[in-house]
């Protein structure tokens, strides 16, 4: 029965495709999101779903999409050096075999993230695709809020609808990506337009958000802790009472104590002792042999490159208090040890070159939205969303930045779309500055023309002077 839900909603979307073509693009970041093929049994398992999407994206653009005045941003060309790059290395990868396996699902994120923009023409656009990325992953994130209220979660134990711990499905990436998206619900409740911002769309979207809190609380995942304090403070700049938000922030971790699950409690401790944690010790381990590795393998070593670590570390626990304590030390070893940081990813598996590319196009992001929000911090009108939206995308951005540190997620999909939607936001209001004839950054410009028809023109002229 399920199976035939899944497969009634995406004949639905290709169905919708066929009278607007854009839509075959938000299919396609509904698959990639969701993965429906893996929540299936049988059905959509033998049908490459995600293939035909794509391919109907592109030729659909191809073929229908106005293409006047398409603008190819800095970043896509970065994005497009760094999937030339990426395929070099896999080509000289240390395991050829193992990088081909990741090699397949990468260079698609990149790929369909230089695309993307190329569709942004109109603020419907980018409004659709934020909308169907955050209902997509709210899917799974809606799913976890409810299982964590009435159980409570664990690490590794909250089950976010399938077993599979990969995708969007693990802890940690869940975690992350559900507290970068706080920033855009609350958006949509306020500037939204496909849902006007009336009662219930608002409910709807402070219920999502309370959600995404709760995601770090039902996976236990240290990351989503440190990324939601990271989210009040940006949440800081954009408050209109900002003593009472200062008031609330310090109000609400006194109140939510008493409610957090024990598991919870004990896990977010290791964050003070981190030697004490076999995991957080594994890996400082794992970032000091990348530094090491890097040192001979300046250009990285393709893909899954870990897989030859070997490591030997030490645990130190501490019991006791006063003068009635003892240290325990632990000596333990592992290998093939996963690098759990996204810089160190990167490092480790592209070099310092794909370090810096990387760096530039996510950096370049959290440049280019503040470009926008202080260009636009004072528009009226038609013109008052773009400021809070760039705002959105820029803190989500850099949340995603701060976990990504403790998180291999350079390659997520989820983000590369977030950086497509940030590129078609850029490329969209320049279009507009272009067509209106705005120049902000020339000092003493005189405001744009106004070009009269010639009928009107020539009787200006024929009046007498004043």
């Amino acid at each position: 029965m399920r199976d035939l839900a899944f497969i009634g909603f995406l004949v639905a979307l290709f169905g919708l495709g066929l009278r607007r073509p854009f839509v075959f693009v938000l299919a396609y970041v509904y698959i990639d999101i969701v993965s429906p093929q893996r929540l299936t049994y049988m059905l959509l398992n033998s049908v490459p779903i995600s293939l035909i999407a794509v391919v109907a994206s592109v030729g659909a653009w191809m073929m229908f999409d106005d293409k006047r005045d398409t603008r190819v941003a800095p970043r896509q060309v970065l994005l497009l050096l760094l999937l030339i790059y990426c395929a070099i290395t896999t080509r000289n990868a240390d395991f050829p075999v193992d990088a081909l396996g990741k090699w397949d699902w990468v260079w698609k994120a990149l790929a369909f993230a230089i695309f993307l923009p190329l569709t942004l023409r109109t603020k419907l656009r980018i409004e659709s695709l934020l909308l169907f990325m955050i209902l997509s992953a709210s899917s799974i994130i809606i799913v976890g809020g409810i299982k964590t209220l009435f159980s409570g979660g664990g690490y590794g134990e909250l089950n976010l609808i399938v077993s599979n711990n990969s995708g969007l499905y693990e802890g940690s990436i869940i975690s992350t990506v559900a507290v970068c998206i706080v920033p855009l619900v609350l958006w949509f409740a306020k500037h939204g337009t496909i849902f006007r911002p009336d009662w219930k769309v608002k409910a709807f979207c402070y219920a999502l958000a309370f959600s995404c809190l709760l995601i770090p609380v039902g996976t236990s995942a240290r990351t989503g802790l440190v990324c939601i304090g990271l989210l009040a403070l940006l949440m800081l700049r954009d408050a209109k009472r900002r003593l009472m938000y200062l008031a609330l922030m310090a109000a609400v971790p006194v109140i939510s104590l008493p409610f957090l699950p024990t598991a919870f409690l004990e896990r977010m401790q290791t964050i003070q002792n981190h030697q004490s944690d076999t995991s957080a010790s594994t890996r400082v381990a794992v970032w000091k042999w990348t530094i090491d590795y890097a040192k001979t393998h300046p250009f990285g070593g393709g893909f899954d490159a870990y897989l030859q670590n070997e490591l030997r570390f030490e645990t130190v626990k501490v019991e006791g208090t006063g003068s009635n304590i003892s240290i325990q030390r632990t000596a333990e070893s592992d290998r093939a040890r996963a690098y759990h940081s996204s810089y160190f990813e990167m490092l480790g598996e592209q070099g310092y070159p794909g370090l810096i590319l990387w760096l530039m196009i996510n950096l370049g992001g959290v440049f280019r939205m503040e470009v926008l929000r202080q260009r636009y911090r004072k528009a009226k009108q038609d013109e008052a969303w773009i400021a809070p939206l760039a705002s959105a995308l820029q803190s989500a951005h850099i949340v995603y930045l701060l976990g990504a540190a403790f998180v291999g997620i350079a390659f997520q999909p989820f983000i590369y779309m977030l950086i497509g939607a940030q590129i078609g936001l850029d490329t969209y209001v320049g279009r507009r500055r272009s067509e209106a004839g705005w120049q902000p950054f020339r000092k003493g410009a005189s405001a744009p023309r106004t070009v009269l028809p010639p009928a009107l023109a020539t009787a200006q002229r024929a009046m007498p002077p004043r």
